[in-house]
């Protein structure tokens, strides 16, 4: 059996190492840039890097990294040898200051969005210090920022960083109103529960479409999906829980605290939740959960698959991201206690995120859009994508309250009764969960499930720490001048509830009376991500990075360019896979069949057989829809010849939603049609039943 706390963070240059392999003044040091912001002097640098190399050169290590997080959304790395010629025809092993502090990747070839020419390859790692550096696969990683020789960020670390900042900025000064003078850091808390499936490998391969794209283009649904709930919270198939005892072993060395793991709901899908950790740490570790998760997967023979919508008609994955603010002395701002309604300050702080969310719903929703979550929005495993937010009975009755003027009597703690006298009694919780709203409140924190399970989940809580951080400098600044702070508090929590408590809703988000409900309150419905992105660029949204330091003008436009790119690039990728799997196997299939079935009646009428109904019902019935299949196949080969004719990004992407897209669709739609009609043994491709059962 495996010695979990030894083995926990084995591969990590944690505090406990830093504390054994520093000077104490080198460590001291080194702990206040880390937990202050402050400035790391080279002296200190050239300590920590050489007592670093030490010990990662003890693991194993033969090379370091500077492990950054580009806009492509996974991670980069450029791996450097520690060995440096020591003139007697030798090597001595080196690592210094400067190059722990700062690296030079090329930066001319990763995505900016018009931030840099193509011939400007300069651009800059910088060492991330609150962020502890890793062994993984033999090198030494360096958590970094990427930013270009002009200072724009070119990842997704930096302006997390920076709303990171903001919040801390604009929550203490709220604190500070009510007499905390103790706390001197507030934090995004951040616990991700990371969705996925997995299949055989040897099926993956047989699909050209999963391996291009990540999901299938084609495939007629399954006799058995996920109708009976038999998957969900089930026995982990041998296999399945092989993989998830390796994945954990891994991912506890790299100090990741993976904590939950289960069977979701659709067939071969599976969950891994970790424990809460700061924002910026906790998307450090999901890039290394989702790297690790592809890795482990193919040392057990297995696919790890990561697209939001792999299996149509199954649900599919999301990123459940839930999100909290706390104090560095242990302080849950989102905590209600046990008397929420006389706990003023969580009740301002809910507030905030009561405003924030209203006032910014487009900027969230953004925030989970992409091409491939565009499937997921809106089906049954995942909310709509328009933004409203869950409360629960008892926190709504306190606002509502607040706003009526009249005196809250709180709920009466009930113990459950289950109607078994054997089992024991506990108190039950005041209010239901709500799995489909986009953004509930679970106790002490919201989870936000619109994210899809490829993104990273710096994206999500960059947006959520800004308007946050926007609405507690609106309340401060309001608060500050106050001469009568109690009065003006209760004015303030009950006027931002009544102006903004539309976003609200604790019913059900899939019925179809909802959408109309939140057209009458004049919520956004933005249900494609061509719908949702131009909100990134209005003068409201760069007004509130730009006051916020999170990004410039241009660095916003840059990553709306990205965003539309990406969409645009993922929907002709698949266009050109679906247009290569129908030309070179699904129509050579067909015409095989056809010629089998064609041979057999010409045999059978030559014998003088007179009953080839069979054989000419199914003969007639494939060769209609082959010539349909042609016909949907040669729009979609004319809708991408004409994509190439728009140059403005937007308009493009409206091209290849509404044209090319489309054309998809309907081409789907008649070989799915096929592959219930062609013998299996004539049919190129592994079926949904096999891929979807196919790990015991």
């Amino acid at each position: 059996m495996k010695d979990v706390p030894n083995l926990f963070g084995s591969m990590v240059f944690n505090d406990s190492v830093m504390r054994e392999k520093l000077p104490k003044d080198m460590y001291k040091a080194l702990k206040k840039t880390m937990s202050q912001g402050m400035h790391l002097e080279l002296d200190v640098a050239n300590v920590v890097a050489s007592a670093m190399k030490d010990w990662a050169v003890e693991k194993g290590a033969t090379h370091f990294t500077h492990w950054f997080q580009p806009m492509t959304g996974i991670t980069a790395e450029k791996h450097e040898s520690f060995i440096a010629p020591s003139g007697d025809g030798k090597i001595i092993m080196e690592f210094s200051g400067k190059e722990l502090v700062r690296g030079e990747p090329d930066a001319s070839s990763f995505p900016s969005g018009g931030l840099r020419a193509t011939f400007e390859a300069r651009g800059y790692t910088v060492w991330d210090t609150t962020s502890h550096a890793f062994i993984k696969d033999g090198s030494l990683c360096v958590p970094t920022a990427f930013c270009s020789y002009s200072g724009e960020a070119l990842d997704k670390k930096t302006p997390l960083l920076r709303s990171m900042e903001a919040i801390n900025r604009q929550a203490l000064r709220i604190l500070r109103l009510f007499g905390n003078t103790s706390a001197q850091r507030v934090m995004s808390q951040v616990g991700p529960e990371q969705e996925y499936f997995l299949i055989d490998k040897e099926m993956y391969l047989k699909r050209p479409d999963l391996v291009c794209t990540g999901r299938t283009l084609f495939g007629a649904r399954p006799p058995k999906g996920q109708e009976l709930d038999d998957h969900y919270y089930g026995s982990l198939k041998p296999r399945v829980s092989a993989f998830m005892k390796e994945l954990d072993e891994e991912l506890w060395k790299l100090g990741v605290c993976a904590k939950t793991k289960h069977n979701e709901v659709a067939p071969a899908q599976h969950e891994l939740a970790s424990v809460y950790t700061t924002a910026n740490i906790a998307t450090d570790h999901n890039q290394l959960v989702m790297e690790m998760m592809k890795i482990v997967a193919n040392r057990h023979g297995l696919t790890c698959l990561l697209h939001e919508k792999p299996f149509a008609g199954v649900n599919g994955s999301g990123k459940h991201n839930n999100w909290s603010i706390s104090t560095d002395t242990g302080m849950n701002l989102l905590e209600p206690g046990q008397t929420p309604h006389e706990n003023a300050q969580f009740l301002l702080f809910l507030a905030a995120v009561v405003k924030a969310v209203d006032e910014y719903q487009d900027l969230l929703r953004i925030s989970a859009a992409s091409a491939s979550n565009d499937h997921r929005l809106g089906a049954n495993e995942a909310p709509p994508a328009i933004v409203s937010m869950f409360l629960g009975e008892e926190l709504t009755e306190i606002l509502e309250a607040l706003e009526n003027g009249t005196d809250y009597q709180g709920k009466e703690k009930h113990q459950m009764e289950i109607g078994v006298t054997v089992l024991p009694h506990f108190p039950k919780d005041v209010t239901d969960r709500n799995r489909t709203s986009p953004f509930a409140f679970t106790g002490n924190k919201f989870e936000f499930r619109m994210p899809g399970s490829t993104f990273s989940t710096a994206g999500p809580n960059i947006i959520l720490n800004t308007v946050v951080a926007e609405v507690l400098r609106q309340f401060a600044d309001h608060l500050e001048k106050s001469n009568e702070f109690n009065g003006d508090l209760a004015s303030l929590i009950k006027k931002t509830y009544k102006e903004h408590k539309r976003i609200v809703f604790n019913g059900n988000n899939y019925a179809d009376e909802w959408v109309i409900e939140a057209e009458r309150r004049g919520l956004s419905n933005l249900k494609t991500t061509v719908d949702a992105l131009p909100a990134f660029i209005s003068p409201k949204s760069v007004a509130l990075f730009a006051k916020q330091h999170v990004f410039t003008e241009s660095e916003i436009r840059s990553r709306y360019e990205i965003l539309l790119e990406s969409y645009c690039k993922s929907i002709h990728i698949e266009a050109l896979t679906m247009v290569d799997m129908v030309r070179g196997e699904i129509i050579p299939a067909s015409v095989a069949y056809q010629h089998t079935l064609a041979r057999l009646l010409r045999q059978k009428l030559a014998c003088g057989e007179y009953d080839v109904s069979v054989e000419e019902h199914l003969l007639d019935n494939i060769a209609k829809r082959s010539a349909c299949m042609l016909k949907k196949l040669t729009i979609l080969e004319n809708a991408l010849l004409a994509s190439k004719e728009t140059r403005d990004i937007l308009t493009q992407a409206v091209f290849y939603r509404d044209s090319v897209f489309a054309a998809m669709s309907e081409l789907r739609l008649i070989v799915d049609e096929l592959e219930t009609l062609v013998a299996r043994k004539y049919w190129p491709f592994p079926t949904y039943a096999k891929m979807l059962y196919s790990v015991m």
